[in-house]
Protein backbone atom coordinates (compact mmCIF):
# COMPACT_ATOMS: atom_id res chain seq x y z
CA UNK A 1 0.00 0.00 0.00
CA UNK A 2 1.82 3.46 -1.29
CA UNK A 3 1.12 6.23 1.19
CA UNK A 4 2.89 9.69 0.02
CA UNK A 5 3.25 11.75 3.12
CA UNK A 6 4.31 14.62 1.13
CA UNK A 7 0.94 14.15 -0.81
CA UNK A 8 -2.31 17.26 -1.12
CA UNK A 9 -4.55 14.81 0.14
CA UNK A 10 -3.48 13.99 4.07
CA UNK A 11 -2.03 10.70 4.66
CA UNK A 12 -5.19 8.99 6.62
CA UNK A 13 -7.75 9.99 3.93
CA UNK A 14 -5.40 7.98 1.41
CA UNK A 15 -5.31 5.34 3.58
CA UNK A 16 -9.21 5.47 3.82
CA UNK A 17 -9.22 5.54 -0.14
CA UNK A 18 -6.92 2.62 -0.28
CA UNK A 19 -9.23 0.40 2.16
CA UNK A 20 -12.56 1.63 0.37
CA UNK A 21 -11.13 0.75 -2.70
CA UNK A 22 -10.20 -2.65 -1.45
CA UNK A 23 -13.78 -3.18 0.30
CA UNK A 24 -15.62 -2.02 -3.20
CA UNK A 25 -13.30 -4.16 -5.11
CA UNK A 26 -14.43 -7.56 -3.36
CA UNK A 27 -10.70 -7.86 -2.13
CA UNK A 28 -11.68 -7.30 1.21
CA UNK A 29 -15.81 -8.59 0.85
CA UNK A 30 -18.81 -7.60 3.05
CA UNK A 31 -18.89 -9.88 6.26
CA UNK A 32 -15.08 -10.04 6.38
CA UNK A 33 -12.72 -8.83 9.32
CA UNK A 34 -10.22 -5.87 7.84
CA UNK A 35 -6.82 -6.16 8.61
CA UNK A 36 -6.01 -5.27 12.07
CA UNK A 37 -5.07 -1.88 13.24
CA UNK A 38 -1.46 -3.22 13.81
CA UNK A 39 -1.28 -4.86 10.22
CA UNK A 40 -2.24 -1.83 8.57
CA UNK A 41 0.33 0.44 10.83
CA UNK A 42 2.90 -2.07 9.39
CA UNK A 43 1.26 -2.08 5.91
CA UNK A 44 1.71 1.82 5.47
CA UNK A 45 4.37 2.65 7.60
CA UNK A 46 1.45 4.87 9.24
CA UNK A 47 1.53 5.88 12.95
CA UNK A 48 -1.37 4.26 15.17
CA UNK A 49 -3.41 7.13 14.94
CA UNK A 50 -2.78 8.23 12.27
CA UNK A 51 -4.31 4.78 10.65
CA UNK A 52 -7.47 4.84 13.47
CA UNK A 53 -8.32 7.95 11.74
CA UNK A 54 -8.69 6.19 8.39
CA UNK A 55 -10.76 3.74 9.96
CA UNK A 56 -12.65 6.15 11.87
CA UNK A 57 -13.71 7.65 8.18
CA UNK A 58 -14.78 4.56 6.81
CA UNK A 59 -16.93 3.88 9.95
CA UNK A 60 -18.68 6.58 10.18
CA UNK A 61 -19.17 6.21 6.30
CA UNK A 62 -20.74 2.94 7.08
CA UNK A 63 -18.59 0.79 5.27
CA UNK A 64 -16.86 -1.05 8.58
CA UNK A 65 -18.40 -2.05 11.87
CA UNK A 66 -16.98 -2.59 15.66
CA UNK A 67 -18.13 -6.36 16.87
CA UNK A 68 -16.23 -6.03 19.98
CA UNK A 69 -13.76 -8.22 20.91
CA UNK A 70 -13.69 -9.56 17.57
CA UNK A 71 -12.58 -6.28 15.40
CA UNK A 72 -13.37 -4.45 12.52
CA UNK A 73 -15.75 -5.80 9.81
CA UNK A 74 -17.17 -4.44 6.15
CA UNK A 75 -20.94 -4.08 6.41
CA UNK A 76 -22.87 -6.15 4.51
CA UNK A 77 -25.00 -3.20 2.43
CA UNK A 78 -22.96 -0.03 2.29
CA UNK A 79 -23.59 3.16 0.74
CA UNK A 80 -20.29 4.80 0.13
CA UNK A 81 -20.04 8.77 0.70
CA UNK A 82 -15.92 9.53 -0.10
CA UNK A 83 -14.32 11.64 2.82
CA UNK A 84 -13.40 15.21 1.41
Amino acid sequence: MRIDPDGLRAPYLQLADALRARIESGEIPPGRKVPSQMELEQESGLSRNTVKKALDVLKNEGLLITAPGRGLFVTERHETKPAE
